[in-house]
């Protein structure tokens, strides 16, 4: 199987408000009720206030799985500041995980920065998603704990960065 990243389109975004939605409760993200469900379904706004990846699967064209890249000073940027990129809500269907889309979706990014000029991209993961830690550190992300945060008492998030050598 091959997994291609591209933009998503607006047919794309209810396979992406279901997987996200997946992907975050199958992990523990959605213990509580803080309504960030409701955020991560509202692809349609997401896609308006960034650039909306979709990881498909090339020979059926199936969404694995997608991304939300934006800019500092954007609607949903919470980490990056001057020079940086940030990408949000990367979110791999739970039937899907560890076939690739996952990481190519975070190249894309990547990529996406380097083309633009940015000295590094930042994440912010939460502090129990081991899967999550892993497959940035495997990618050369390192924490950045002077930037770690929490939206909400309990949600601790973890924030990583990755210098980009453009």
């Amino acid at each position: 199987m091959t997994v291609r990243v591209r933009p998503a389109t607006p047919a794309d975004f209810p396979a992406v408000a279901r997987l996200t939605v997946d992907a975050y409760r199958e992990d523990g993200q959605l213990e509580g009720d803080h309504g960030y469900d409701k955020k991560l379904a509202d692809v349609a706004t997401r896609a308006e206030a960034g650039v909306l990846l979709v990881a498909a699967d090339d020979e059926t064209g199936q969404v694995l799985g997608s991304v939300t890249f934006v800019l500092p000073g954007t609607a949903y940027a919470e980490l990056s500041g001057p020079g940086e990129a940030e990408f949000r809500m990367l979110a791999v269907d739970p039937a899907a995980q560890g076939r690739g889309a996952g990481a190519a979706l975070v190249r894309a990014c990547v990529e996406r920065a380097t083309d633009l000029g940015c000295g590094a991209i930042v994440i912010c993961v939460r502090s129990f998603s081991e899967p999550a830690k892993r497959l940035y550190a495997r990618l050369g992300f390192t924490r950045i704990p002077e930037r770690d945060w929490s939206p909400f008492p309990g949600v601790d998030l973890e924030a990583l960065r990755l210098p980009l050598t453009g």
